[in-house]
């Protein structure tokens, strides 16, 4: 049988493990009292905040614009797949700008560098570029990266704070993105590991400017391709931007159908019937002649103001007598506007409706359908 496990660890040792652990799972533990909640300063995160603007400042008076131009040019030469990969919160930064090269409709992919060595480096071929992102260059898992996906054809970008780092010595191009410090969230002394003097801090700044740099890459390279909203748009068919430059009235409005339109020759009595249960949530009525030409609107704001001017004589009037009542004629869309048009149209000088009817673009103005705040709002408008 095996004898019993024995700790032979001192009891300086197990009381810096359980500092660590306390710290490191947020708890407190038999023996060990939590800090006191400390007072957010005001003045302390404006001095954060300051600290991080000049490391921005010095991160831009030191950025080697020429070489980050050649890696631009590099990208939109590029006639295969643009890959971008980094280990840890680098590889956060890879999947973004890639993920927004992809909406500007570049091709790229993000390539995790264990995968890669476990069969996704079958993404590489050749005239392929391997973009590797590191702060210090020397990240092991990219290093050990490289000869496979040289092997396999891809031309390879390092993409570090260090110019004469491994990284950048082994791969074929080199794009310095500087690191003139990071925010210390630890005070000196703090740590019971090494000296008071070497600090470790989490890459907040430094994170910041990778995904800066590699996002303005990314606009650069829609600016040197000409793209235009429209063409950007149809990368986004289900986010705000997309719908707001694709969707068109046609798409978003009410059919004719379902809509609840009235004769402009009813007496107001049939009328009121019809508003108390029959408007089908469009807001309003539409008067229509036999050919479907829209004559009008007729909405709960038109039948107060004509209770207001007529009183009981309402019931008697006609449709025709009620609509647009006190006010122009309705405002209107066509079918081919495009939605955000509508929406924006529906707020013209702070005068807000909350729905346009969408007539024949012919000047007959044929009812076609409806476009209400609700819709716009279903569609994600």
């Amino acid at each position: 049988l095996r004898a019993p496990f024995r700790c032979v660890c001192t009891e300086t040792n197990k009381t810096k493990m359980s500092n660590i652990l306390t710290g490191c799972c947020g708890g407190a533990r038999a023996g060990h009292e939590l800090k006191a909640a400390a007072q957010i300063s005001k003045q302390s995160i404006q001095s954060l905040f300051t600290e991080q603007s000049a490391f921005l400042d010095q991160f831009f008076q030191t950025l080697d614009f020429e070489e980050t131009a050649k890696f631009c040019q590099k990208v939109l030469d590029c006639k295969g797949t643009t890959l971008f990969t980094g280990i840890g919160k680098s590889s956060y930064i890879a999947k973004k700008v890639c993920q927004t090269l992809v909406s500007t409709g570049t091709r790229a992919i993000h390539l995790a560098p264990v995968d890669a060595l476990h069969g996704d480096i079958g993404n590489v071929n050749e005239g392929d570029i391997v973009v590797l992102f590191s702060k210090s260059g020397t990240t092991e898992e990219l290093v050990n990266l490289v000869p496979y996906a040289k092997a396999k054809g891809g031309f390879l970008v390092a993409a570090t704070a260090n110019k004469e780092s491994q990284l950048a010595k082994l791969c074929d191009m080199h794009v310095t993105i500087p690191a003139p410090g990071e925010l210390q969230p630890f005070e000196k002394g703090s740590s019971s590991v090494g000296t008071s003097e070497s600090r470790v801090s989490p890459p907040v700044t430094y994170t910041a400017l990778q995904m800066m740099f590699g996002d303005t890459c990314a606009v650069y390279i829609m600016q040197a391709r000409g793209l235009t909203q429209d063409e950007y748009a149809m990368n986004h068919p289900a986010g705000r931007i997309g719908k707001r430059l694709v969707l068109r009235v046609q798409d978003v409005m009410r059919k004719i159908e379902s809509l609840p339109t009235v004769s402009p020759e009813e007496k107001g009595l049939e009328v009121l019937v019809k508003m108390a249960g029959d408007t089908k949530g469009c807001g309003c009525l539409l008067v229509v002649d036999k050919d479907m030409t829209l004559l009008g609107t007729f909405s709960d704001g038109d039948l107060r103001r004509a209770t207001v001017a007529k009183g009981a004589e309402v019931s008697n009037l006609l449709v025709k007598d009620l609509m647009n009542y006190n006010k122009a004629f309705p405002r209107c869309c066509e079918a081919e506007q495009m939605a955000y048009e509508a929406q924006m149209s529906m707020n013209l000088n702070g005068k807000m409706v909350d729905y346009l009817p969408v007539i024949s673009g012919d000047g007959k103005k044929t009812l076609f359908g409806l476009i209400t705040i609700e819709s716009l709002s279903e569609a994600g408008m």
